[in-house]
């Protein structure tokens, strides 16, 4: 590359153009080992949201606001309605004894074979249902294409765990009885052809046991309540509010809800092109390691009685110290913490929180040969040192060269491990074998996995797959998500053997 290109101004300027999320380059040439990550133009995996709630309540309209909101995304709405069974000749002649808010009343397999389709990015024809005959047509389908959003809504969305399982966010609609009711009258009255003494018997015989039974229960599976339906402006714009931002989040993270990537900048996305040049000047590259440290939330935290858990890998290069604080406290933010009150020099009184005191970090240190060790994770040690004060840092040494991952050496941890949280570093995750094996240990401390934050810089789409999948509870956080690993289990584009040049032992 000319020398003018390599220009600390050429690169900050280059990154402040079009980019791709997590690297993920058009143009990249990496080699996978798993098909499902090698291809980034691979069509994005859709956010699924399911709409519950009674009869009547404003489903539709809270569905409608929501996909005008979203005008500039691809948003389908598939109805469970659309999936009645058809009636058969003697279920025609006793019609108004058939309960049509029962669970059997739906063909949830179809639903379920519909909605899997969409997610893999197919086309699917949804079949259409004649209320007044209480039958599908059988010449005649709603052609739905792969979309970015699929709403799915229905009475019943929630009552079969499978569907539940489709779903990335799940809406309750709560509307009063009252209001539900007249809403059904006018419906099935003025849409479906019925007169309202039918659709009265239907409701005290039908529809309000069926509520009480199906779907008031299934309300305990709801991600978000949404009281009065669509008067309600303020939950639907916090709702499209969200959606937005998941859309823009990378596939992974839609997939593993305990997977989280730190929001990028066109400043961040800069400098962490910076810190992975292999040409940069030592000078110029603690130069936007300082940066980056400025970027870090100004409030440190200060935790008590404390434990850190990392993965060690190399100590003289300043820029990754910088932007692993950056990860550190995106990663301390998702411990809990206590409502506390404090009395201010004015003696007034000031309601804050108070920070989680049982904190625990913990090494990973890898060896690849017998007389080669990796201490990566110490290199991330030092940014936790400086967020967490008098914090203490276990150490898990685990042999990796033909072992998978899976070979441990050694471990040194604090004795009440069991009773803290814990920060497990990685600066880069790669196949996630020897994750787990640390996790897995940390769970036979008695550690429960819900209270095990994973940090690194740089994650492989495999790694996270292999570590979230196996562990639901834990949380992952990552600066970049790379595109892939290549045929030697390295990195794409990744920063090469991170100890190597945090250490400056790769001369």
């Amino acid at each position: 590359m000319p020398k003018e290109k390599t220009s600390i101004d050429y690169v900050m300027e280059k990154a402040s153009g079009p980019h791709f999320s997590g690297l993920r380059s058009p143009t990249a040439t990496a080699t996978s080992t798993s098909t499902a990550f090698s291809d980034a133009n691979a069509p994005r995996q859709p956010f699924v949201v399911g709409v519950s709630g009674g009869t009547a309540p404003g489903k539709t309209t809270v569905c409608d606001m929501i996909i005008q909101q979203l005008h500039d995304h691809r948003v389908v709405l598939v109805n469970q309605d659309s999936f009645y069974r058809g009636l058969t000749t003697e279920e025609l002649k006793r019609v108004h004894e058939y309960n049509f808010d029962h669970p059997d009343a739906f063909d949830t397999e179809q639903l379920l074979d519909c909605i899997e389709k969409l997610k893999d990015g197919q086309s699917v024809q949804v079949p259409i249902y004649d209320f007044k005959r209480h039958q599908r047509s059988s010449d005649s389908f709603q052609q739905v294409n792969a979309s970015d959003v699929i709403i799915l809504e229905g009475i019943l969305v929630f009552h079969d765990q499978r569907v539940r399982n489709l779903m990335n966010m799940k809406i309750f609609v709560d509307t009063d009885a009252d209001a539900r009711l007249a809403r059904r009258i006018r419906r099935d009255t003025v849409e479906r052809g019925r007169d309202v003494s039918s659709v009265l018997e239907q409701y005290a015989k039908f529809v309000k046991p069926a509520f009480d039974g199906f779907v008031l229960p299934s309300k305990k599976y709801a991600d978000v309540i949404i009281p009065r339906g669509g008067e309600n402006h303020v939950a639907i714009d916090l709702i499209v509010q969200h959606l937005r931002t998941k859309l823009g989040q990378h596939d992974l993270c839609k997939i593993y809800p305990n997977a989280y990537v730190i929001q990028s900048t066109f400043q961040i996305r800069g400098m962490h092109t910076l810190i992975r040049d292999r040409e940069i000047s030592k000078h110029d590259f603690v130069f936007y390691s300082d940066r980056l440290i400025r970027l870090v939330p100004s409030a440190l935290y200060i935790v008590y009685e404390t434990c850190f858990v990392s993965v060690k890998c190399s100590e003289n290069v300043t820029g990754y110290f910088l932007h692993s604080i950056e990860v550190v406290e995106h990663g301390l933010g998702h411990l809990p913490f206590t409502e506390k009150q404090v009395i201010t020099p004015t003696a007034s009184v000031y309601t804050g929180v108070d920070f989680c005191k049982k904190l625990c970090g913990v090494s990973i240190v890898r060896r690849l040969a017998f007389d080669q060790v990796l201490i990566c994770g110490e290199s991330m040690e030092n940014a936790l040192r400086a967020c967490c004060k008098g914090i203490k840092i276990g150490k898990i040494l685990i042999h990796r060269d033909g072992d998978n991952g899976k070979h441990l050496i050694y471990e040194k941890l604090p004795k009440d491990i069991s009773e803290r949280h814990v920060l497990l570093l990685d600066p880069v995750l790669a196949t996630g074998n020897s994750a787990n094996h640390a996790i897995e240990l940390l769970t036979q401390k008695r550690v429960p996995e819900s209270h095990i934050i994973f940090l690194n810089l740089i994650s492989a789409p495999e790694g996270i797959h292999c570590v979230c999948k196996r562990f639901p509870s834990l949380k992952i956080v990552t600066s970049e998500i790379d595109v892939a690993l290549n045929g030697e289990f390295r990195v794409i584009p990744g920063m090469g053997e991170f100890g190597d040049r945090y250490f400056g032992t790769d001369d």
